[in-house]
């Protein structure tokens, strides 16, 4: 039995690998995504399990306090955190993910340190990306979490000399590993580089504002997996290396994807403060163009949408806010009541975090076959009657297409002002994230309806009944 046990440890870490790979493709799916969770869940309990098991473990006890904890922080946090929130919670887990990676860092420096053992060169290195990473993913995750959540601003704050400040601080790392690779048993130099990473995670996430965070969740998704998989080198564990390697490779993945889709480099989101001029000009002067725009309310709203054959529901940030997705899947549903063709568009960035508008209509059991990602839907859009935006700005914003002096030029949007008519569901006429002006507001067949995407949606509703 003792000579099978390390084999089916194994074997079983393989098995588990195998069910991350097939959940991670079917997360690439909508209509997959519910599955693919379960099947990594199942990979997850797999490689706990065989964990467990592993004769390296000495205290179950404190181990099974944790999971019983563990389990009920996540069973009510997952129960009662709101879908709009969700990009938080995100945050959140992604902080602790990278706080346990550093934690095993520490605590295997400290068991090697008070049993007077010398460290090993690799477990050495191992540790000290493992808490530079680790630590950057906690304090920066956290960071993000406050601004998503209001606690701070979400606009970049600057200071003079920045980068000088960030760059000494990463010298002071680089440094101090430099040392503890030549004297490994410098406990107050450990200390000190473990201070510094997370000084650093603030410094990393502090210039970048909140219409950026869909990338910085992705990229800190990212750390916090290779974060684990370094925690991996040092308690040389195989399932936690690939558990981390595939976390780190399809975060790093999805946070490309995000950067094309808001037509940037990952450098510029980084460190380019975008939208710290721009949007506070905005705001100063409120956004808004001289040009004429024409209101309607939501009576003849609802004519112009209860008369058309097709439909194209857009999604925005602004729709997440008001909570709007259970009204706006009830005007769907009354509107194929009457024959209505009805489809929802889908732009990478829209919301907060990637999929963040997938979920919030899945959780108002919007089907998933209506759906339509950028590069399905924008073919369909001069076919489409009507094009109802609600809170959606620079994501449909024409200029990105048009003018080569705008911020956003080469961004791809989605393409609404190709619908025949477009009904823009907006409380006023302040700029997006970009601090522009969106030409979609001016165009000729566009008709603004003012208010709360809750309350419009919900008066639209009401008189879709009605016709």
């Amino acid at each position: 039995m003792s000579d099978f046990l390390p084999t089916g440890i194994q074997l079983t870490y393989l098995v588990a690998a195998s069910l991350f790979i097939l959940g991670l493709k079917k997360l690439g799916s909508p209509a997959t995504a519910r599955n693919g969770n379960l099947v990594a869940a199942v990979g997850m309990l797999l490689a706990v399990v065989a964990t467990l098991l592993d004769q390296h473990v000495l205290n179950y006890e404190m181990i099974l306090i944790g999971l019983v904890i563990g389990s009920i922080i996540g069973a009510i946090a997952a129960y009662k955190v709101q879908m709009t929130d969700m990009p938080q919670m995100v945050g959140l887990l992604n902080g602790l993910g990278g706080a346990s990676s550093a934690l095993i860092a520490v605590a295997e420096f400290w068991r090697l340190l008070d049993a007077s053992q010398p460290i090993p060169l690799d477990v050495n290195i191992s540790m000290l990306l493992d808490v530079l990473i680790g630590g950057v993913t906690l304090t920066g995750s956290f960071l993000a979490f406050a601004k998503l959540q209001g606690l701070i601003s979400g606009t970049p704050i600057t200071f003079p000399l920045q980068q000088p400040f960030n760059l000494l601080l990463l010298g002071s790392y680089l440094a101090g590993s430099a040392y503890l690779i030549i004297t490994p048993d410098s406990l107050p130099v450990f200390l000190g580089v473990v201070a510094v990473s997370l000084v650093l995670g603030v410094m990393f996430v502090l210039p970048i504002g909140g219409g950026d965070m869909p990338v910085v969740i992705s990229l800190l998704n990212s750390l916090s997996g290779v974060a684990a998989a370094a925690a991996g080198f040092v308690v040389m564990n195989n399932m936690l290396i690939i558990a981390g390697a595939l976390v780190g490779a399809s975060g790093l993945i999805l946070t490309e994807i995000m950067c094309k889709a808001m037509n940037r480099s990952l450098f510029s989101v980084l460190f380019s403060a975008f939208g710290s001029v721009s949007t506070a000009a905005a705001t100063a002067s409120g956004g808004a163009s001289s040009q004429p725009v024409r209101s309607i309310d939501a009576e003849e709203g609802a004519m112009m949408l209860g008369y058309a054959r097709s439909v194209v529901i857009v999604p925005g940030y602004g729709m997440a806010v008001a909570q709007a997705q259970h009204s706006v899947r009830e005007l769907a549903d009354q509107l194929e009541r009457m024959g209505v063709d009805v489809k929802y568009a889908i732009h990478p960035v829209a919301g907060r975090m990637p999929g963040h508008m997938n979920v919030l209509l899945a959780e108002a059991n919007v089907a998933y076959t209506q759906l339509y990602d950028m590069e399905d839907i924008n073919p369909q859009f001069e076919q489409a009657d009507v094009a109802l935006v609600i809170g959606a700005n620079d994501v449909v914003n024409p200029a990105a297409r048009s003018d080569k002096n705008s911020p956003i030029y080469g961004m791809p949007i989605l393409e609404v002002d190709r619908a025949k008519q477009t009904i823009v569901i907006k409380r006023g006429m302040s700029a997006g994230f970009a601090g522009v002006d969106n030409e979609l507001f001016y165009k000729a067949k566009t008709t603004m309806l003012f208010g709360s995407a809750k309350d419009m949606v919900a008066k639209l509703v009401s008189e879709v009944k009605q016709l």
